[in-house]
């Protein structure tokens, strides 16, 4: 198994995606590379504790690759819009990968080149690229949030939107 971290904003849109996916053993919604020790929700949110919130995501790379895993992470969010993601504003929303090795850090650049290349998106990316430094876990009701609450307004707003356009992309490597 290995693993990445990934930031695209809101935590609960991100991790709602990649559980769903072939080779991902979990998806743990946290918090990375801030200045505070063991953060809480209200801390991060504050915008001043210098994590963002993030992903950290155990997958099989004989099934699914972490150039993968970049390539879905480049489509279920916004990677041009620094420190926000929609309404969503702050530093905590901002759009980073936090590897964890030097492989990690050259296929990022790469992708980042690739996508960048192909033009996808109207603007630059501006995506953060990191060595992870420390990653802390959210609390428990962070994880899973979107399968526990699927009729929460900011679920039916803003995440339903993101999980269609993620199902509809890459329903071939969704779980069955």
């Amino acid at each position: 198994m290995e693993v990445a971290t990934l930031g695209g904003g809101c935590f609960w849109c991100v991790e709602a995606c990649y559980n769903m996916l072939r080779g991902v053993q979990s998806a743990i919604s946290g918090y990375a590379n801030g200045d505070t020790k063991d953060p809480s929700y209200k801390a991060v949110c504050s915008g001043t504790t210098g994590h963002a919130e993030v992903v950290q995501i155990t997958y099989d790379p004989s099934v699914i690759s972490y150039k993968e895993i970049l390539e879905i992470f480049f489509t279920v969010h916004d990677p041009t819009t620094k420190d926000r993601q929609g309404n969503d504003v702050g530093t905590q929303y901002r759009s980073i990968i936090c590897t964890h090795n030097d492989s990690q850090r050259a296929i990022a650049q790469q992708v980042i080149a690739d996508i960048s290349a192909q033009g996808l998106w109207p603007a630059p990316i501006v995506t953060q690229v990191e060595p992870l430094e420390i990653f802390y876990p959210a609390e428990d009701y962070h994880q899973d949030y979107y399968v526990q609450n699927p009729g929460q307004g900011y679920c039916r707003a803003v995440v339903a939107p993101k999980v269609a356009k993620f199902r509809q992309k890459f329903n071939r490597l969704i779980k069955p």
